[in-house]
């Protein structure tokens, strides 16, 4: 009999299923437990249980709510039908995000309704375009804290500061710093919308429990002068600390993290300046189970559209030649990865199968020859990343010098590399001129472009442009995302290589499994998974990604394409391994819909 109910309590996820909200069938009874049990008011104010006007009369009895609700009923239903009409009536993006992030607050589960219902309509509020303008105002609409803030003012207390937190099952840390906000730069403290928004989705689209996430900003400064000079910063008012410093206070976390939540919790990196993400990722790949979404997720999600897109194209990946313009962490992140594919599928060793990528420096390639030859000496040459460049280049940098003689703009560049596909992740807006893709048309019957840089405001050119420039032949993919085009008659849809095909389902996979460290050749598998999701049906619109509407069951796929890569590895611990992984991860999703109260 003990083992039979420790059977019915086995946690989904990884982790206690404290609350029992899992083990549950949706039509048994379940306590709404926080300390103690909760009634009356502070029930209505736990956005954990609170169902508003959901509620039953005999709920309304049993928890003292009587007088504290109209009289009527309402289904969860009629409340998400009400709800998105309500946003929907907002005409400015921050306004809606600003409602959803209010409904979050006060009403978890239908928070989690909505966005799982309308994901196509509330993915560009809750995450990019609209999280960054959120993060560039958050000093402004922030009213109650959503996740930790470790300051410098910590140190030495940041396992006490990891106590503090209410959840003690921690499956999921999105950690940030705040230095680089998508393309916005420095944001400080305020760059805290990311790792909630980033959590909303792993709770929404691959089904992490939302009391198993936690969303953390680590506080070290900022050197934004505007933030600095503003009253209303939530943030430190100092410059960035640096140097041994700063990784000695990074260390402090990752070693806190690893003694309060175990050897199987998750960190993921999320938006740190490329000299901090390469460097971090580096030292703790080892030790912990980390995973940086800009460098491994942003690579993972492009590979997919790269080997769905051959379908287009034609050939194998081998078989093309990649230019890149920008060659910070996502740029060398994917064209690694990519690398890597093209090893695993020729058996041609990697360092050979870099030269069919190439990479154009980003910041200052514009400027021209006069900046190329006054910054000759320097570490902030930009243009074609060549081997006469190797001694001032970064370390990340240095695989992808090739020999070549130098090239010191986009355009000159694709005439030179001749490539087939064309990939932006500089974060600076209209680079992809018209000549440049006029230029890639002239060379390619289907030239592949994806410009990625979020937000919609930086992407190197809009779908319209590529499709226009290129005579309606181009196969295209942002970051953001752009409308469907009509030319010539056809109406093409442009893909949206987004990280949220990847990372929920590759966290979930993580986390279900038991893993304790992240291999290549697990982002491998979900690229190839994510790939394998497209259909004839897409392809004929020019899709190279599946449709967001069918997220959960993505995630589903990919998760259990991962857990079978860890298994493969021997670095997942969850065992026996469930006989069918698909099945299994989507037994494990946490779903949204009300639960009934004794």
């Amino acid at each position: 009999m003990e083992s039979a109910l420790k059977d019915l309590s086995t946690p989904t996820g990884g982790v206690e299923d404290v609350y029992g909200e899992d083990c549950a069938t949706e039509d048994q009874c379940i306590t709404p437990w926080t300390i103690a049990v909760s009634s009356g008011y502070n029930l209505l104010r736990d956005p954990r249980y609170n169902k508003g006007l959901a509620f039953t009369e005999r709920e309304r009895d049993a928890h003292y709510l009587r007088g504290l609700l109209p009289p009527v009923i309402s289904s969860q239903e009629l409340q998400e039908k009400k709800l998105m009409q309500s946003i929907r009536q907002y005409d400015v993006p921050l306004h809606k995000y600003v409602a959803m992030m209010e409904l979050e607050e006060r009403n978890e589960r239908l928070f989690y309704k909505l966005l799982i219902d309308n994901v196509e309509e509330l993915l560009p509020i809750v995450y990019t375009p609209t999280v960054g303008e959120a993060c560039q105002k958050y000093g402004s609409i922030f009213k109650r804290p959503q996740g930790l803030y470790i300051s410098l003012n910590e140190k030495g207390r940041i396992l006490e500061v990891l106590k503090n937190w209410p959840e003690k099952s921690i499956q999921v840390i999105v950690v940030t710093d705040g230095e680089r906000i998508l393309g916005l730069g420095d944001l400080g403290c305020q760059g805290m919308g990311i790792p909630v928004g980033k959590l909303a989705l792993y709770t929404a689209l691959g089904g992490v429990r939302p009391s198993a996430c936690l969303p953390i900003t680590i506080d070290v400064g900022t050197n934004n002068e505007k933030l600095l000079n503003d009253e209303f910063y939530i943030g430190l008012k100092q410059r960035r600390a640096t140097g041994q410093e700063y990784y000695d206070f990074l260390h402090e976390f990752m070693s806190a993290v690893k003694q309060n939540y175990g050897e199987k919790i998750l960190v993921q990196f999320e938006d740190f300046a490329n000299h901090n993400a390469f460097e971090l990722l580096a030292k703790y790949r080892t030790s912990h189970l980390v995973f940086n979404d800009d460098i491994q997720g942003t690579a993972s999600v492009v590979l997919a559209g790269l080997i769905a897109s051959l379908k287009l194209l034609g050939g194998a990946l081998c078989d093309h030649t990649f230019l890149f313009l920008g060659a910070g962490e996502a740029g060398t992140g994917i064209a690694e990865l990519i690398a890597l594919e093209i090893s695993n599928k020729t058996k041609i060793p990697v360092e050979e199968t870099r030269k069919k990528i190439w990479l154009v420096d980003s910041k200052m390639w514009a400027l021209g020859y006069l900046v190329y030859i006054v910054h000759l000496m320097s570490d902030h040459v930009q243009g074609l990343i060549v081997s006469g460049r190797k001694e001032t280049l970064q370390a990340f940098k240095k695989p992808w010098a090739h020999e070549h003689e130098p090239v010191n703009n986009l355009l000159d560049a694709v005439k030179a590399v001749k490539p087939t596909v064309l990939i932006g992740t500089s974060g600076t807006g209209r680079t992809f001129t018209k000549e440049v893709v006029e230029a890639m048309a002239c060379m390619n019957k289907r030239p592949l472009i994806m410009a990625l840089s979020n937000p919609t405001s930086q992407a190197e050119c809009t779908a319209e442009e590529a499709y226009t420039w290129s005579e309606g032949r181009a196969v295209f993919a942002s970051g953001s995302p752009f409308p469907s085009f009509e030319y010539d008659g056809k109406l093409n849809i442009p893909g949206q290589a987004n990280n949220c095909y990847i990372f929920p389902g590759f966290g979930f996979g993580l986390v279900m499994s038991g893993t304790i460290r992240v291999h290549d050749d697990m982002l491998l598998a979900a690229s190839e998974a994510l790939a394998a999701q497209v259909t004839e049906e897409h392809y004929a619109k020019g899709m190279i990604y599946p449709p967001f509407a069918d997220i959960r069951k993505i995630s589903a796929h990919i998760a259990a394409s991962v857990a079978a890569k860890a298994y493969e590895l021997g670095v997942a611990t969850r065992l026996p391994r469930p006989a069918d992984l698909v099945k299994y991860a989507e037994s494990c999703m946490y779903t949204p819909n009300y639960r009934s109260y004794r």
